[in-house]
């Protein structure tokens, strides 16, 4: 079998490389956690912690001064916390409005002055914006939503780690779990680093994706496995471990890169040119099919082969 990738020699690189996408996001989970009121690693949206979304339709182009000046008179005037974001209108559209200005609070109560407020401010720097909608989240099922979010995410695990552990020995298992933790530890962080230095905020959808690029991960990582152990059955005698892992890594690289880079392209077309809303959504798919290729070649299998040579150590110790 022809090697071209040879993984094992510079598997204490890879783990390297692992630890420098990992450390900045983590470093930022910790302070983050310890920084922000509700002591979460990543800054979360009203989908979590309750709050109202007030949309308005503007007819000017928006401006990063027109955005700073509502921003400061919102404060000025008692609004906590605002988010604003602009909603691009499709031009197609039998509208004159040029664009959406979304204004995200805390949760404001029925018959509160409060609305008439955050509209006044926004008509002192627009030209007669009209307020096409208004949404609320309540702390209660704010709360609710994050707790099932969780949820979700512990049972998607659980049964990975089910499937995984019936399907390999523990070895391979606890390699892919791993992974999985690899892998959505650099999305966390990255997501951690941009609320802390663009106040990004996570909502329902981010979990989402969260899931969808666990499955992806793990999906990828049994192909190289299932190529490593079927490898093993006609190769074991005549090759060692590690050369192995080396020729099932390259066998399999191809389609890897393959069906990751479609995904990727697909991704990239939605995150330019599609809505603004989904831009965080698609971000956080974006890397995590990345990371999780990644992993599936460079750290998973790395692990694996280490672990194997500890073994085929030990064995030779313990015999002499």
């Amino acid at each position: 079998m022809k090697i071209k990738l040879d993984i094992v020699k510079y598997r204490f690189l890879c783990l390297g490389i692992s630890a420098i996408f990992l450390l900045p996001g983590i470093i930022s989970m910790i302070y983050s956690s310890v920084v922000y009121p509700t002591h979460t690693p990543l800054k979360v949206g009203i989908d979590y912690t309750g709050g109202t979304t007030l949309q308005y339709g503007v007819k000017e182009d928006v401006t990063n001064d027109k955005l700073s000046a509502v921003r400061q008179d919102l404060v000025k005037n008692g609004i906590e916390n605002p988010y604003l974001q602009i909603i691009n209108v499709n031009s197609k559209q039998s509208t004159d409005l040029k664009a959406i200005l979304s204004v995200r609070t805390k949760f404001i109560d029925e018959g509160s002055k409060d609305v008439d407020k955050i509209t006044g401010i926004v008509n002192q720097v627009f030209q007669a914006p009209s307020l096409v909608q208004v949404s609320s989240v309540g702390p209660t099922l704010g709360s609710e939503l994050f707790k099932n979010s969780m949820i979700a995410l512990s049972l998607a695990l659980v049964g990975i780690i089910a499937y995984l552990t019936f399907r390999f020995q523990f070895d391979y298992a606890l390699a892919a779990i791993l992974g999985l933790v690899h892998d959505t530890i650099f999305v966390m962080g990255v997501f951690s680093l941009l609320g802390l230095f663009y106040d990004v905020q996570i909502d329902a959808l981010f979990v989402t994706a969260l899931l969808t690029v666990i499955g992806f991960s793990v999906h990828d990582t049994i192909v190289v496995f299932d190529r490593v152990r079927e490898n093993l059955k006609y190769y074991s005698k005549k090759m060692s471990f590690g050369e192995i892992m080396n020729a099932s890594i390259n066998q399999t690289l191809a389609r890897s890169i393959n069906t990751s880079l479609t995904t990727l392209i697909t991704l990239l077309a939605l995150y330019f040119f599609g809505g603004v809303t989904t831009k965080d959504f698609v971000l956080a798919m974006i890397l995590g099919i990345a990371v999780g290729t990644y992993s599936s070649i460079f750290f998973c299998s790395t692990l694996v082969e280490i672990w194997e040579d500890k073994k085929k150590n030990a064995k030779s110790a313990a015999a002499a």
